[in-house]
């Protein structure tokens, strides 16, 4: 009897240990929460959400009343352009599901989903890329109608987007705190 007492004291002594180690394996190594440059990362997704919010109403929502799509799209008008059209609904349906992958992320990363920082570099090469095309379409039909005045803030967007890139892909590559951070 002594022997079966010792025993079973003796299992849960190991099991009490063994918990207390898988506990201290779960722990990340180092840096990680939402402090660093994540900071940072949380004001840009802030800036965009409201942004978003934003243009829908300043941008996305004029640009198809009936007088400016009559203006831009319509053949015979002064400054029509057959890729008008095409680019308003470009820009709005690329605003939008931007919008939404904010929303998206902004519930993530606060649930701190292992996928965010793969979904944030996506999202930031998907916009450089998106922001060239935008860009060019915008060259092409200034370059014909002269609408903008040659104005088209072609470099300025894309610089900005590459720069965006350059600094934040490989910080969500290589940050020990992001790793540390998104874990669940």
């Amino acid at each position: 009897m002594l022997q079966t007492a010792n025993y079973k004291k003796d299992v849960l002594t190991l099991e009490a240990s063994l918990q207390e180690e898988k506990k201290y394996d779960t722990l990340p190594l180092g840096v990680s929460g939402f402090g660093g440059w994540l900071i940072l990362v949380q004001i840009g997704l802030y800036i965009t959400l409201i942004g978003g919010f934003i243009s829908i109403f300043t941008t996305f929502i004029p640009s198809f009343q009936p007088e400016v799509w009559e203006v831009f799209a319509t053949p015979g008008s002064e400054w029509y352009h057959p890729l008008w059209g095409p680019l308003l609904i470009f820009e709005t349906a690329y605003g939008l599901l931007t919008l939404l992958a904010v929303i998206i992320l902004f519930t993530c990363f606060y649930m701190r989903k292992s996928f965010v920082p793969r979904f944030f570099i996506i999202l930031y090469a998907g916009n450089l890329l998106l922001t060239v095309v935008d860009s060019v379409l915008m060259q092409i039909i200034d370059r014909e109608t002269g609408v903008l005045g040659g104005d088209t803030g072609i470099y300025t967007d894309i610089v900005r987007s590459a720069i965006t890139c350059a600094i934040w892909i490989p910080y969500f590559l290589k940050s020990e705190r992001v790793a540390n951070t998104f874990i669940r």
